[in-house]
């Protein structure tokens, strides 16, 4: 099993009952060093909590803050709601593969960023919208992506 160390600091900070999942999943993801919630911390979670696996697996893969799959440091998540796909959010993403290198889905071979697909971000009035990590960017064009992966990159990736 992976170390539990992780998720008996997060049980510690959180709490113990089984309506604290979500905020343990969340805590152990964003202290793991890891970005995404792997197996072995699920199943420590899930026995802890004593919440069944299928439980603990089901609200780690359903709200896109929480990953069962290996992420970069910088998860780009591109808005496919309806006011972005109008706005051509297809654009951003095939922008985005062409700088990062990488299909959406996929990780760079650094680790630095990772590419997803995510329903509405809330920033429905600047279409199409991308969030890189916890910031919102709208109003998206290929040079726009551009110059914030580029922007990135220089701040000290």
């Amino acid at each position: 099993m992976d170390n539990d160390k992780d998720v008996i600091e997060a049980i510690e900070r959180n709490g113990s009952t089984p309506d604290k999942l979500i905020e343990v999943l969340i805590d152990v993801q964003n202290h793991s060093g890891e970005n995404y919630i792997s197996e072995g911390k699920l199943r420590a979670v899930s026995d802890a909590l004593r919440v069944p696996l299928g439980k603990a697996y089901g609200v780690a893969s359903f709200y896109s803050m929480l990953s069962t799959k290996k992420r970069g440091r910088y998860v780009i998540q591109v808005c496919n709601s309806v006011p972005c796909h109008i706005y051509r959010s297809m654009d951003i993403v095939k922008a985005l593969e062409d700088v990062l290198q990488i299909k959406a889905g996929e990780v760079t071979p650094d680790g630095i960023f990772s590419l997803e697909y995510t329903d509405c971000i809330g920033n429905c009035a600047e279409p199409p919208s991308m969030k890189i990590n916890d910031r919102v960017y709208g109003n998206l064009d290929y040079n726009k992506v551009v110059s914030i992966i580029d922007s990135i990159r220089k701040e000290g990736v």
